[in-house]
């Protein structure tokens, strides 16, 4: 198997994973947390069962639609980036697909449920009240390392011109 689709086929298996994962979360708290009721997992943690019919940080309340299509566009943008690189490092890939997957399943709660299923209620931090799902924390596993990644692979090349 060529190096493309070896990489491809590790993305594609990290997405359709983390998409998963992220729906069944969804769907347990869906089916198990009434729609604006907590249930404290410690004094840090609590599940609230809320739905963001907006976009990130619940701005634009009544237009996920838009963030849906937008979302769809990134997400094409980024297999096709994947896909036809020729430059890409297998950490790109491995990144891609928890940002992808995430991403994917904020769509596919939108196309299902006509919000986005949020539950991770952290308290106790100052001006920080967002609440935020399974979904979300995979698209941050994915950026975060790739933010990284990106810096220091630029750093490198750019020491050795």
């Amino acid at each position: 198997m060529n190096p493309i689709k070896k990489n491809m086929t590790l993305f594609s298996a990290i997405a359709i994973s983390v998409l998963g994962i992220s729906q069944l979360i969804g769907y347990w708290v869906n089916s198990n947390i009434a729609l604006n009721t907590s249930v404290e997992i410690n004094s840090l943690i609590h599940f609230t069962h809320i739905r963001n019919y907006g976009g990130v940080f619940g701005m634009l309340q009544g237009m996920g639609w838009v963030f849906g299509v937008i979302s769809v566009g990134l997400l094409v943008a980024v297999v096709a980036y994947l896909w036809f690189s020729k430059s890409i490092q297998r950490v790109e890939y491995i990144c891609f697909g928890f940002i992808v997957g995430g991403g994917a399943s904020n769509i596919l709660d939108r196309f299902i449920y006509g919000s986005v299923i949020d539950f991770i209620d952290i308290q106790h931090i100052p001006y920080w009240n967002y609440i935020f799902n399974t979904a979300d924390v995979m698209v941050h596993v994915g950026i975060w390392p790739l933010l990284f990644f990106s810096f220091f692979n630029k750093q490198e090349n750019t020491g050795q011109n």
